[in-house]
């Protein structure tokens, strides 16, 4: 017969067994979120572009757009404000996102904004995109860069 204490053993390591197994990666969450978003090449996001049929977000830290500059005419929300911004139930909505309206997220590589726009499509945005290869893809591939430095409010000027 075991003791007490040899089964407390046993349930405390199955635990953590269960708990180590059921763990989700970034990267497992990055798979599942691009399995349910749409994905725009540089050339698709060119075109929406071209066409004004979107409104492409730049989901970058402030400090990632100084420094490598941005999709041109890019509005910036940050990560770390979006939801709050994009959704009429926060105290920090902005009026100008609209629910029926087209936008295309990027980061610097894809994989922010891919959990960014799953993240939108939960909270009700039907047309929601992102730039499959970020920012970085986007000025690899030749896309125009926009130098958003000059008109920053965090750029100290003397």
């Amino acid at each position: 017969m075991a003791s007490t204490n040899s089964l407390a053993l046993r349930a405390t390591d199955l635990s953590r067994i269960t708990v180590n197994t059921m763990r989700t990666s970034v990267n497992d969450l990055v798979r599942a979120a691009k399995a349910r978003i749409e994905e725009l090449s540089v050339e698709q996001l060119q075109a929406e572009i071209a066409a004004g049929t979107c409104t492409v977000i730049d989901i970058r830290d402030f400090r990632e757009r100084l420094e490598k500059g941005a999709v041109p005419g890019a509005v910036s929300s940050p990560r770390g404000m979006l939801e709050f911004w994009f959704d009429p139930d926060s105290p920090y909505y902005r009026e100008q996102f609209k629910f029926d309206d087209r936008y295309v997220l990027y980061c610097a590589g894809g994989q922010r904004s891919a959990l960014a726009a799953a993240v939108l499509n939960d909270i009700g945005y039907t047309n929601i995109a992102h730039l499959e290869v970020g920012f970085n893809g986007w000025a690899d591939a030749g896309g125009e860069v926009e130098d958003v430095s000059a008109d920053s409010k965090w750029v100290k000027r003397s």
